[in-house]
């Protein structure tokens, strides 16, 4: 089981053992895609300027999920939005629970 933290910025404040610090899209999609999605992630929607968010991550993993006819995001993934956008974090939580409610 492994747990990744996404954000450009921060480090982990919670309880939560991270076996994996992402700082960037490019980062976390490249993990994932050679070693699969983790059980449980926990996402920055913000990652810089001009740059892909969070939430692309999050797009990103459902279309693997997808592509892959649900083998890619495990069947206990839980996840968690850290961001400070509420926007952008309604937009994750949105995505995801739709997603995994639905697949």
């Amino acid at each position: 089981m492994t747990n990744m933290y996404i954000d450009d910025e921060r480090c982990p404040r919670d309880s939560v053992s991270f076996d994996l610090i992402t700082r960037s899209y490019t980062e976390a999609t490249e993990w994932m895609s050679e070693n699969g999605c983790p059980s449980y992630v926990s996402f920055d929607h913000d990652l810089g300027d001009k740059v892909p968010t969070g939430f692309d991550i999050a797009k990103w993993m459902v279309e693997q999920d997808l592509n892959s006819k649900g083998k890619f995001i495990p069947e206990d993934f839980i996840f968690n939005v850290h961001s400070a956008n509420p926007v952008g974090s309604a937009n994750i939580i949105g995505l995801l629970n739709n997603y995994l409610e639905k697949r």
